[in-house]
């Protein structure tokens, strides 16, 4: 499958501001660097420049130009477009955004390209009216000042990224990487998208409801961590698990477990594990051709009308119709993603001493996968 082209807008191509240098740099690498061993062929990438060639001694910048061979007019007839960010000023000062962009930006969603924007890119965007009655966001940071000025935008500061189909918008920073791997995962499968995020060192996959306001006072790699335990889960979840599970795993109490967790991923425990089961299903269903039951039981989510109900509900499609929209990636030989299970052997008191738990995630289909924010940022 061919993943076509991606064309990234270079708002400013002289003296570029070190803090937008993180957002360019992520498209870059995603989608620039060829992985033959992925997917052959690989994105085609176009770093394309407003030609805004005036220094605007205002700017902060780290004293770096850059000199593309792509413009705006390249923008047209790219399957993918994205705006990585625009000037501090146009966002701070209510600089206007250079008309030529807002032509382009236009005319490439009308050619039908797949409009996609990080961090303070989401001000281009609907400047160009393509977020008008959509749900989008931005850094948190800027979001009441895109609220404001663009009343007709639905905007939600409290997740990683929204994707609306055609239209695809991202939080600050890291989450630009998060949506990143989002659209290498609709393109081209959990497979390649998980490979790619590992050769990274990133995490794999973060689902865009989550908050993007996460305590990071709690550590993620210490001896002390939630990191063993959390390991511990994803590799049982075709088991009923449940809260108590998890803190007895982790030597705290209940309490203890639902306070940490919620600081360092923004979920709580119940929540946290229906996300790693939707997580493990939709793998499952895009790289097998497992009965849906099966499908179910592997993931923990039990039945398959429970499984249903969580992907109509969190997804918005049936199993049978997510799995008939992604292209089949992993090889057949690849391993089961439960067969680390086997080095590890049975731990704690069993499948059986668990079964009479009564606060389990399987037990609360109502359960949100995707909360929104309760703290401060991070």
């Amino acid at each position: 499958m061919n993943p076509g082209s991606v064309a990234v807008v270079v708002a400013e191509d002289i003296d570029v501001p070190s803090w937008d240098l993180y957002e360019l740099s992520i498209p870059c690498t995603v989608f620039g660097k060829p992985q033959p061993d992925l997917a052959d062929p690989w994105y085609d990438l176009r770093l394309c420049s407003t030609g805004q060639r005036q220094q605007d001694s205002s700017t902060a910048g780290a004293g770096l130009a850059m000199r593309t061979r792509y413009g705006l007019d390249d923008l047209v007839g790219a399957d993918t477009v994205i705006v990585p960010s625009v000037p501090d000023p146009c966002v701070e000062e209510g600089r206007p955004l250079p008309s030529a962009l807002i032509t382009a930006l236009r005319h490439a969603y009308d050619a039908d390209a797949r409009m996609v924007s990080l961090c303070t890119g989401a001000f281009a965007l609907a400047e160009a009216g393509l977020l008008d009655g959509r749900r989008a966001t931005a850094h948190w940071m800027h979001t009441a000042q895109l609220a404001e000025r663009y009343p007709k935008v639905q905007v939600d500061d409290s997740v990683l990224y929204v994707d609306d189909g055609d239209v695809l918008t991202s939080a600050g920073l890291t989450a630009g990487l998060d949506l990143c791997l989002h659209l290498v995962r609709r393109d081209l499968g959990a497979h390649v998208a998980n490979q790619l995020a590992r050769r990274m060192v990133v995490p794999a996959h973060r689902p865009g409801g989550q908050a993007q306001f996460i305590d990071l006072s709690v550590p993620t790699t210490d001896a002390g961590s939630l990191g063993p335990v959390l390991d511990w889960a994803r590799r049982h979840l075709d088991q009923p698990l449940t809260v108590e599970d998890l803190a007895q795993r982790a030597a705290m109490s209940p309490r203890t477990l639902h306070r940490r967790l919620q600081a360092a991923t923004g979920t709580t425990p119940l929540q946290w594990l229906l996300n790693q089961r939707l997580g493990r299903a939709q793998h499952l269903l895009e790289s097998t051709d497992l009965p849906i039951e099966k499908v179910g039981e592997l993931s923990g989510l039990g039945t398959a009308n429970n499984l249903r109900h969580h992907f109509l509900k969190q997804i918005g499609v049936s199993p049978s119709n997510y799995r008939r929209a992604f292209p089949r990636t992993m090889p057949e030989s690849s391993p089961s993603p439960l067969d680390s299970r086997a080095q590890e052997g049975e731990d704690g008191e069993g499948r059986q001493g668990r079964q009479g738990r009564q606060q389990t995630d399987r037990g609360a289909p109502d359960t949100p996968v995707t909360p929104r924010a309760t703290g401060p940022d991070d």
